[in-house]
């Protein structure tokens, strides 16, 4: 019998891809909806393996209700010793920029100095410890959602009526570093191993560089991570848990030095694939999971 996959994601269009290439070799997979999930801790029968998609967007969609219930299922299939890609612990960092910075902090990577808090008075309160400008952001986002930036402490107290807390109440205030040359430096990993890294344009908050998620221009570009920043990601990578992801950083347009800022769990690899980075990383990704169904199957025999 051929092992079962599962794919538990919230997006109704980033994977359509994922999916055609899927169907494409004919690799059959079940669709669990993190916005209506039905949670059985009496359940006996379980997909051999599961990929999780879920992404710390899903609350500026109107699936906040998704957010959480997927780290319980996660936390689920991990008692039940379920095969996970991108499993809980992957997860609780995909949804929480505080645990992202103690991961960069434990891998002795530099970071932007950040404060939180989950109350507008502690925040003001948080950000007098800061240098202006600032970037406020959600603890549990992605995609920009949420991002503002504030150049003076007056600035922020004027504008603390538009931040949204997230799904969590909880908010990063943070110190803004200018990227050197105007771009920011994404690395992507799978399995242990670096799949490519990308120089994207920081034109926006939004820096997803796929095609369903990112909004107008910008430039989009491969560049070949020097050796000790690919060490750096995949260290990132192995801390957090993480199976397939991005590992973003920039250079201080002041010092030059790498600061790094982001861990994304949910890579929905970037639009136009062959011509920017010369191949289709989603068929590279059914690789791996193809690899990862055979393993399965061999253990099962």
């Amino acid at each position: 019998m051929k092992p079962r996959l599962a794919i538990l994601y919230e997006h109704p269009r980033w994977f359509e891809g994922l999916f055609a290439e899927l169907r494409a070799r004919g690799i059959a997979f079940d669709e669990w909806k993190a916005e209506s999930l039905a949670l059985d801790p009496e359940r006996t029968e379980w997909p051999d393996l599961v990929l999780n998609r879920m992404s710390p967007s899903a609350h500026w969609r109107g699936h906040g209700c998704a957010q959480f219930a997927v780290l319980e299922m996660l936390r689920l299939l991990a008692a039940r010793r379920a095969e996970v890609i991108n499993g809980a612990a992957a997860y609780e960092v995909e949804i929480s920029k505080l645990r992202q910075l103690e991961i960069f902090a434990r891998c002795g990577l530099r970071s932007p100095r950040t404060r939180a808090a989950n109350s507008a008075a502690v925040l003001l309160q948080a950000a007098a410890a800061l240098k202006f400008p600032v970037i406020v952001k959600p603890n549990c986002g992605g995609s920009g959602s949420g991002m503002l930036r504030c150049d003076s402490p007056r600035d922020l107290e004027q504008r603390v009526a538009e931040i949204d807390f997230g799904a969590d109440n909880v908010v990063l205030v943070q110190e803004y570093h200018a990227p050197l040359t105007g771009f920011i430096q994404r690395v992507e990993v799978l399995g242990g191993e670096v799949l490519y890294g990308l120089r994207i344009e920081a034109t926006a908050f939004n820096l997803c560089p796929a095609d369903a998620c990112a909004p107008g221009q910008r430039r989009v570009e491969r560049f070949e991570p020097p050796p000790q920043i690919a060490t750096s990601a995949l260290a990132v990578a192995r801390a957090a848990r993480l199976d397939v992801g991005g590992v973003e950083y920039l250079e201080d347009a002041a010092g030059a030095q790498p600061l790094f800022y982001d861990i994304n769990a949910l890579s929905n690899f970037v639009a136009g694939a062959e011509s920017v980075v010369g191949f289709n990383p989603t068929a590279r990704f059914v690789d791996y999971l193809q690899r990862r169904l055979d393993a399965l199957c061999w253990a099962h025999a």
